[in-house]
Parts: C-alpha cells; structure tokens; sequence
C-alpha cells in the first residue's frame, strides 16, 4: 500500500511544476521504477486513477519504463545487469558485488497541455 504514498508524492511534485507553466491538463506522466524498488506498477496506477481524481493530473496516462539491476563487481570487474533472484556475479559466482541500479524510482518526464 506504500505505492498510495508515492502516487500522492508524484501528484505533489507534477502539479506545482506544471502550473509554473500555465498548463491546463498534465496527459501523461512517465517514471522509471528500478526492478528492486519493492513498487508494483500495477498498483502505482490503480492509485494514481484515484489520487489524481480533480486535479489536472485527472486522466492521465502513466508509463513505466522499468530500471534494471545493474551491479559492479571488484572481484572480477564485472560491470553489467543480473536478475532478480539470482544474486551472485554472472562473472565470479562472486556475492561481493555493489548494486549500482535497480532501487530508485523518479518521474523522467510529464507531458501536458
């Protein structure tokens, strides 16, 4: 339920920005989620239909562009993604690595009228 909390704190950057620029409607809104974030994009835009009920934000779409997990390893130098699960350096089996990616999430863009 914690994507409730990130829905409302989208809308509360988005609407203020937007304004700034006299804009009537906000059509879309674009984010980037990092696949070990723990937010479930399916609720982020079951929420987001219902936070956004009455603002400017009100029908617009949401897309998700999901961010991969991409670690570092000083093992064997492996530089690249793994996948959820499978949390040993596809170069070494090594489990010394450092996650570099995979955990942020941010809006990347907004479009609007």
């Amino acid at each position: 339920m914690h994507e409730l909390s990130i829905v409302e704190g989208i809308l509360e950057a988005v609407i203020p920005e937007v304004k700034k620029y006299n804009v009537t409607r906000v059509t879309e809104i674009r984010l980037k989620i990092g696949e070990m974030s723990g937010i479930v994009p399916q609720c982020i835009d079951e929420y987001f239909r219902i936070a956004a009920a009455g603002t400017i934000a009100e029908g617009a779409h949401i897309r998700i562009e999901k961010i991969p997990v991409t670690v570092s390893c000083p093992d064997c130098g492996y530089n690249g993604t793994i996948r959820i699960g499978h949390f040993r350096c596809p170069g070494c089996s090594g489990t010394g690595f450092k996650i570099i990616s995979g955990r942020e999430y941010y809006v990347d863009s907004v479009e609007a009228d």
